[in-house]
């Protein structure tokens, strides 16, 4: 039945040269709104084989119950119950299985695998399909290399871009994110290989990540950052879900039994397996009974000695263990008897899967008319090509942590020019050394020089690993001053100049403006080199679209004046207002070079004829491909409802529908866009409900967030709300009413908009000190200190690399005492931690009690 019968506004057309021509439409059939309110379904019942393992998990012995709820090893599960042990190894973007010791973590030690573009890149193809088919080859890779559980996909936002792993994460819109993890994940369950959701859920840094405490709004948390998570559970069920690091409003996820068994289980019906991130488990007995099945990794010997005590003290009960158990014993059989496709793993076929999505991830972000013409792509009469750039030689192709993977092969930009010109007319400098930052007089005057003889100059520059790995996050935006400086002095030589970036997340560019053609290639994987090759060439199309904005300065990202906080939490205080869904405020006049959404193509797009249908659920266009080649366009619908006629928050826009149309020179196509069931709703945390604002919406339609081709209004039905008749309301505090610039929000307004007193952010202090304590809060005191030492020694073959490791003393310094649980062929005996901290906070009497509880686990290891 219908809510509400809205007006047709002026429709805008545009073609994508001559800008946006304000049309007359002729009225048509009155638009509908349907319903939006939902309410959240009943958890679904088991799966059938969940029965069937829940009836061996309850003949077992309690002994392999316990076995069965921590790892073996590293990378393990432990053989009881009648299953086998089960490999699970790091991705997402290849297969990365370790050779050698299985008891700890060796970054350099793994066999070789295809290597894919990492999620940022991936993400900017806008093309689930896409991602789709890369996570089905990723299956078939880890069913020939025995791996049954990869560890991805990631699926948290880009709240900030100084997150040092953000080159794992799709987008900071948690509508693609979660479109594009369903994909992932589906396809590589189609064959036999389970997934993981990571990281469950607001892990938006590496800064402290192992002890921060993310504060976060209720409705930022269910519309923003378990958004997509819940795409993910309900469209795709993945076998695993992990638990992240760091706390939510006051509580660890591993022991937050709101977000694992309320959210996840109740609620969006999820009936896998809850694992842990690698050695985030603080309290085993307070994570188990919160929902977590499996402790990762593990010594069997140190780590069930935990639920037995928890069990006899009453803290957990012998059928919730069972019930856990069954899980794991269900995710053994999905792995034995999940149906593999017939087509074996192909290394040629992967490879040339990893090129089409390296394409199709790389965005042109700027291609300026020379003598009239656009400078790319490079006609095969180009003449003298000067490549310049370390990266050329030596690029930069994935992240690195723990994802980082050795190729089965790597191809190199500059061979690939040399290909496609003609190695004669290809000349080779190198510009800047390839680690480090600073500039080397030298190598600039050989590159200048190179520039100066050459037609036209392709400078390589980018983020080198040091720059963003997992476990640190970046100090700053600024690319390397060494790339920075080649890139003035080319300008002087030739103006003639096409850079290509290199690099996992948002950087600022100071000469962009000054610079014709700009190519954003990522992190592009083993392929990335023939890649760029091809579009620079002309040979494919750009057709890549950003999954995050590119502001100016890192000054103006929205999350700028609260990250990443400390020293125990960190305040989400721009709330809805995550990257476009801030620039695009009407009272914010950010510079945004390159928006969200945004990417250029070597053809060009008509937008026409929009019809929404009369139900008011999705909207048909008409878009033409006007230009001479074939191309890719991505049609993006978004939603805006203007904060002087709400009683909530507001962002700018939303994202809430997209299509990516494939069109040959000449070619129309009918793009459909369907709206979410809950595309006009907001989540009200008062009444636990998602709820629908009566008002006046605008559709809008364009080729990114900030070019907009057809906009029309629409008139929602649902309810009349006065933010001060509702229960706790109030007034929307000024804050977030009308927007500053750069955004900054008041503790005192943010607390009004979270609902209830903050968490405690007072330092750390002498005294109070737990096993959860990072190392650099006390190292003030000389056992603390030294601690940090033995650590940096113990991992002295890793600290002492490029700097390009999690494993750098900037991180270790860091990590709680209670990481020492990530090494559990060593130290993983959580008693021992805790005696540490009493030792420290110079409570002798406690530390006595945990070191004899550590003493019998290590008694107890060694007999086993």
């Amino acid at each position: 039945m219908p809510l509400c019968t809205p007006y047709r506004s002026p429709v805008l057309t545009a073609d994508s040269t001559s800008g946006p021509a304000l049309t007359d439409v002729v009225r048509g059939p009155p638009v509908h709104c349907w319903d939006m309110v939902q309410t959240p379904p009943a958890a679904s019942p088991p799966t059938p084989d969940f029965q069937s393992c829940l009836r061996r998990a309850e003949a077992l012995p309690l002994p392999e119950v316990l076995a069965l709820l921590s790892g073996r090893d590293y990378w393990h599960t432990q053989a009881a119950g009648g299953a086998r042990a089960l490999r699970m190894t790091d991705g997402p973007h290849g297969i990365r299985r370790q050779l050698g010791d299985q008891s700890r973590s060796d970054l350099n030690n793994s066999a070789p695998a295809t290597c894919y573009p990492t999620a940022s890149a991936l993400a900017a193809s806008w093309n689930p399909a896409l991602v789709g088919a890369v996570g089905e080859m990723l299956g078939r890779e880890a069913r020939a290399e025995g791996v049954d559980v990869l560890l991805g996909p990631g699926l948290n936002l880009k709240r900030s871009p100084l997150c040092g792993r953000n080159f794992e994460y799709f987008s900071e819109d948690p509508l693609l994110s979660g479109d594009l993890a369903a994909a992932w994940v589906s396809s590589i369950q189609s064959q036999g290989v389970g997934a993981s959701l990571k990281h469950f859920v607001a892990n938006n840094q590496e800064y402290r990540r192992m002890s921060i405490d993310a504060v976060v709004d209720e409705r930022a948390l269910r519309e923003l950052y378990l958004a997509g998570f819940e795409k993910a559970v309900r469209g795709a069920r993945p076998w695993t879900v992990m638990a992240a690091y760091n706390g939510v409003n006051g509580r660890y996820c591993c022991e937050s039994p709101r977000l694992l068994q309320g959210i996840l289980r109740r609620e969006w019906g999820y009936d896998g397996l809850v694992v842990s991130d690698w050695g985030a488990v603080s309290d085993r007995a307070a994570a188990f009974h919160s929902g977590l099945d499996l402790e990762m990794p593990g010594v069997p010997a140190l780590t069930a000695p935990a639920l037995e005590v928890a069990l006899r003290e009453g803290r957990v009960q012998e059928a919730e263990l069972r019930r856990a158990a069954a899980r794991v014993l269900q995710l053994a059989a999905r792995a034995d008897t999940a149906q593999a496709a017939e087509q074996p793993f192909d290394p040629e076929a992967a490879h040339a899967l990893a090129r089409e999505a390296a394409v199709q991830g790389s965005v042109l972000l700027k291609n300026d008319r020379l003598d009239g013409t656009p400078l790319l792509p490079l006609r095969p009469d180009t003449g003298r090509l000067a490549v310049v750039g370390a990266f050329a030689a030596q690029p930069r192709y994935q992240g690195a942590g723990s994802s980082q993977l050795v190729p089965r092969r790597l191809d190199i930009p500059l061979d690939a020019l040399r290909e496609a010109f003609g190695a004669a007319q290809v000349t080779y400098s190198a510009g800047y050394p390839r680690a480090g930052d600073q500039s080397d007089p030298q190598l600039l005057a050989e590159a200048a020089q190179a520039a100066a003889q050459a037609d036209v100059v392709v400078a390589f520059v980018g983020l080198p690993e040091a720059f963003e790995v997992e476990g640190i996050d970046r100090q700053h935006l600024g690319l390397p001053a060494s790339h920075n400086a080649l890139i003035e002095e080319l300008l002087v030589s030739n103006p003639r100049l096409v850079v290509v970036v290199q690099g996992g997340a948002p950087v600022e560019l100071p000469w962009a403006e000054r610079v014709p053609a700009i190519l954003n290639a990522y992190l592009g994987g083993q392929a990335g080199g023939s890649a760029v090759a091809a579009l620079l060439s002309g040979a494919a199309n750009p057709s890549g679209r950003l999954a995050e904005s590119w502001a100016a300065q890192l000054e103006h990202w929205p999350s700028s004046d609260q990250y990443p906080g400390g020293p125990r939490t960190v305040e989400y205080r721009e709330s809805l207002l995550l990257g476009y869904r801030y620039f695009d405020r009407p009272e914010v006049q950010a510079p945004v070079p390159f928006p969200f959404g945004h990417g250029l193509s070597y053809t060009q797009f008509r937008y026409s004829d929009a019809r929404p249908a009369a139900d008011g659920r999705s909207v048909t266009l008409t878009v033409t491909n006007v230009g001479s080649r074939a191309g890719a366009e991505v049609v993006q619908l978004y939603l805006h409802r203007p904060q002087e006629t709400s009683a909530v928050l507001r962002p700018g826009q939303a994202l809430a529908a997209y299509a990516r149309a494939e069109l040959a020179p000449g070619e129309s196509q009918d793009v459909t866009l369907t709206l979410p069931a809950r595309a006009f709703a907001h989540y009200d945390p008062f009444w636990g409900r998602w709820r629908t604002e009566a008002g006046e919406w605008q559709v809008r339609i364009g080729a990114s967030s900030r070019d907009i081709r057809v906009q029309y209004r629409v008139q929602v039905a649902g309810e009349t709300l006065r933010y001060e008749q509702e229960p706790g309301g109030g007034t929307l505090p000024a804050s977030y009413r009308r927007l500053s610039f750069p955004l900054r929000v008041s503790r005192s307004d943010f607390q009004a908009l979270y609902g209830r007193p903050l968490p405690d952010n007072r330092d750390y202090r002498t005294g109070s000190y737990t096993a959860n304590t990072p190392l650099d809060a006390m190292q003030e005191h000389p056992l603390a200190s030294g601690l940090f030492r033995v650590l940096v020694w113990h991992q002295r073959d890793l600290v002492g690399d490029t700097g390009a490791s999690m494993n750098s003393a900037h991180n270790l310094r860091q990590l709680p005492l209670r990481a020492m649980n990530m090494n559990p062929g060593l130290t993983a005996n959580p008693p021992l931690a805790r005696f540490l901290a009493e030792v420290i906070n110079r409570h002798y009497g406690p530390a006595l009690r945990e070191l004899r509880l550590a003493l019998r686990r290590s008694w107890h290891k060694r007999r086993h």
